[in-house]
């Protein structure tokens, strides 16, 4: 029995065939969990071994994607669904996975094409009500309630559908492990079981992956080394929207986004995004808030950017961010106060991203800068102005990539100036902005000295 016997960790999914106390790949403690296999199955059904080709004689006729009928899902996964190929799909509880997959399920089904919508968390009715809900009608969507994966898999050959979705991976469990759903073992082996079969039958299959409460896919890290893509559902539960981010293709970029808007109906795809993160002041222009235009991909995003600073009342002052990084923020605030001359030290700061975007890229230094100068000499930005730049330790600002795609964005969205750093003023065409006045600086005192003084 001990040959049949291992320990696996769930942290890293290393496996030994003793207990013990630290993991010796990852070095994580008392995570390791025994497992029992019986060896059956392994050798049953096995296909003949393939027989090596030079590289020169494999074909490369290229098999032709089928689409998911929404297109902002298309664009993440490159331009549709590759047959044969496994998608991961992760995300906070209650973000709207299974809402999308199910769309999905419909868009291809009404494309004349056969899938098995696998759930192993809820029951037929319940799919059944939120199918209603979304107004799902195909008679080409099939619904399965099973947690075996060999019960699965009989299935999936019986059927033989383009696409498959299971909801989720980790509710699926295989007989020969003693394990419970979702342990290391269970989530690696039915994922390779899943895995061959995609290949094996040439058939597209979503999973739908848990995440941990540090917003990493649970199971082994392994899982997402298996699949051939990763895509993560992120957006605010008390938001409307929601941003589907891929993190690994192997058909296609990994920079673009899809943006959606939840409603009644389900998951609506958003065709000007930037309008979102727009806030429209009413009122004209307030102190410490700032357009950027940002670049999520390929797609310009214009983002709103605000900042508070306002004298402490304790001894150390508060910093807090949300949507923008904290250590980026920080390092701003001493090149202001060094560079600028901006005493910030003994006052509180507080900047975010309107609408719960994540702006991670350099090209916002110069948008969190003004933000901040902008609150504290209470003074407003023109509404009309957008700002894009990275800013240097030594107060310079260095240039972005994809001027050309942000200031015409900013241009289409109505915006009468862009401010930039000087060296990027020659990749603009100047002819192709209309209205649009191109402004630009070479420092960080001379950027917010611009947006600073013409304010209105």
């Amino acid at each position: 029995m001990s040959g049949k016997t291992r320990y696996c960790c769930q942290e890293c999914g290393h496996c030994t065939h003793s207990w013990l106390g630290r993991c010796p790949e990852c070095g994580a403690w008392n995570s390791l969990l025994e497992e029992r296999a019986s060896g059956r199955g392994q050798k049953e059904g096995r296909a003949a071994a393939p027989v090596p080709l030079p590289i020169t004689q494999i074909n490369l006729d290229k098999e032709e994607r089928f689409s998911t009928g929404i297109g902002e899902l298309d664009r993440v996964l490159g331009g549709g669904v590759v047959p044969a190929s496994l998608i991961l799909l992760g995300g906070d509880p209650g973000i709207g996975k299974s809402t999308l997959l199910l769309q999905v399920a419909t868009g291809v089904a009404g494309a004349g094409r056969v899938v098995l919508y696998v759930t192993g968390e809820e029951s037929l009715q319940q799919v059944r009500m939120r199918a209603i809900r979304l107004g799902v009608e195909s008679s080409r969507l099939y619904l399965l309630a099973e947690t075996d994966i060999d019960a699965v898999e009989n299935s999936i050959r019986s059927l033989n559908p383009a696409l498959v979705v299971v909801d989720s991976i980790q509710t699926m469990h295989h007989v020969d492990f003693g394990s419970a759903p979702g342990s290391v073992g269970q989530v690696r082996e039915c994922t390779t079981r899943l895995m061959r079969l995609a290949k094996e039958m040439g058939v597209a299959i979503f999973l739908v992956g848990h995440v941990t409460k540090e917003g990493i896919l649970a199971g082994p890290r392994i899982l997402e080394h298996m699949v051939d893509v990763v895509l993560y559902f992120e957006g605010e539960r008390h938001q409307s929207f929601r941003i589907l981010r891929g993190v690994k293709n192997r058909f296609g970029s990994t920079n673009e986004i899809g943006v959606f808007e939840m409603k009644d109906a389900g998951l609506v795809e958003v065709a000007n995004p930037s309008s979102l993160f727009i806030m429209q002041h009413s009122a004209g222009p307030v102190a410490g808030s700032v357009v950027v235009p940002t670049l999520e991909g390929t797609r310009p995003l214009l983002v709103e950017v605000q900042a508070l600073v306002s004298p402490t009342g304790f001894g150390t002052p508060r910093r807090m961010t949300a949507g923008v990084d904290y250590n980026r923020v920080i390092l701003i605030m001493a090149v202001l106060e060094k560079r600028v001359g901006l005493h910030l030290g003994s006052y509180d700061a507080y900047v975010n991203a309107v609408g719960g975007v994540r702006l991670v890229e350099p090209a916002v230094d110069l948008a969190i800068a003004v933000a901040l100068a902008s609150s504290f000499r209470d003074r407003p930005v023109n509404c009309r102005l957008a700002v894009v730049g990275e800013v240097g330790l030594t107060g310079e600002l260095r240039p972005v990539t994809g001027i050309e795609k942000r200031v015409q964005e900013a241009a289409q969205l109505g915006f009468t100036r862009c401010l930039l750093p000087r060296a990027n003023a020659g990749q603009v065409d100047r002819s192709r902005l209309g209205t649009l006045e191109i402004w630009t600086a070479r420092t960080l005192s001379e950027a917010l000295e611009i947006a600073l003084e013409n304010e209105g």
